[in-house]
């Protein structure tokens, strides 16, 4: 498992390298700049605008600027923001932070909704049960998470209940340690479920399909003929069989939900790594750009990594020797 563990993260290595060539290329090769939205303000003037070119590296070609970006991430300087006017290290740790949070939550209720549902289901197969929640799963799968997002804005508004964005109330700074959890929480639960529900529908179909293709397998037959319960022939036996695949997605819902939340969290005022990362786009902030990309791409080789290893972990026929 080490020696696999090692081979993962060597082939990472070129693999984000190339990320960040990538987006170094597109952002410089897009017409404009940065600086040019200081050439429209008549007071700067062109000395003031080569000066920063220089303290940039703009003068200089993509190599050249690639080059020096890579020895500085090497250090973990992932450069200047031209638009915060501060490092970016310092703008992508809280902006991760928050993404990482929305993330985890949506993550949970994920899951913990969608396997005992896709159990639920399998188990009482084409019964009223099993057909509502199928009949469920359609409508939810074709509903966008922005979509759903401004339904519970909209819901949000009309009862009151829930704040209607943000991260934190106006008076966070001044409630106790349980009170600031529970404002987060609020604050937390509709971005959360609205990048939860379509990924609950999809992965309670997967879920259903798995444990009916294992009920109908032999050792099943074996189990149930033996005088074993039968929680124990579907939780012991099935489910063991019937969750590997599901494993085997963990690593790309996870990535997919951290790079798949910027719309939710510009409709919901979420201070995260997507919104951030359409604001560094839009004004041309290229080393703000970079430092996004490669913390999704960090992120994505983690999340598939720790799908592998729970794989080898759960399943005793995986070896990565």
């Amino acid at each position: 498992m080490v020696k696999f563990i090692l081979q993962r993260v060597l082939i990472a290595i070129p693999m984000l390298l190339g990320i960040a060539l990538l987006t170094f290329i597109l952002m410089r090769v897009t017409p404009g700049n940065y600086l040019d939205t200081l050439r429209l303000d008549p007071q700067i003037s062109e000395d003031t605008i080569a000066r920063y070119q220089h303290l940039f590296r703009l003068d200089k070609s993509i190599m050249e600027q690639f080059g020096h970006w890579v020895k500085n991430m090497v250090r973990l300087e992932f450069g200047y923001s031209f638009y915060y006017n501060i490092p970016v290290s310092r703008i992508i740790a809280g902006r991760l932070w928050n993404t990482f949070l929305l993330a985890s939550a949506s993550f949970l209720i994920t899951w913990c909704l969608a396997l005992p549902l896709g159990i639920w289901a399998a188990v009482h197969r084409n019964q009223f049960i099993d057909r509502v929640i199928q009949f469920i799963s359609y409508i939810c799968l074709s509903l966008p998470s922005f979509l759903l997002a401004m339904l519970f804005l909209f819901i949000a508004s009309q009862t009151g209940i829930l704040p209607l964005g943000g991260m934190h109330s106006p008076n966070y700074e001044d409630l106790s340690l349980g009170a600031r959890l529970l404002d987060l929480g609020k604050h937390l639960l509709i971005p959360a479920l609205a990048l939860s529900i379509g990924l609950i529908a999809a992965l309670q179909r997967i879920m259903r399909g798995n444990m009916l293709e294992e009920l109908g397998k032999k050792y099943i037959l074996t189990a149930r003929a033996k005088g074993l319960p039968e929680h124990r022939v579907i939780y012991s036996h099935a489910l063991r069989n019937a969750i590997n695949p599901l494993i085997t997605l963990l690593g790309y819902e996870f990535s997919s939900l951290l790079s798949g939340a910027a719309l939710v969290e510009i409709i919901c005022s979420w201070p995260g790594l997507g919104s951030l990362m359409l604001t560094a786009v839009r004004a041309k902030d290229i080393y703000l750009v970079m430092a996004s990309m490669m913390m999704g791409g960090v992120l994505f080789i983690i999340g598939n990594l720790l799908a592998d290893i729970a794989l080898a972990k759960i399943d005793p026929r995986i070896r990565y020797d």
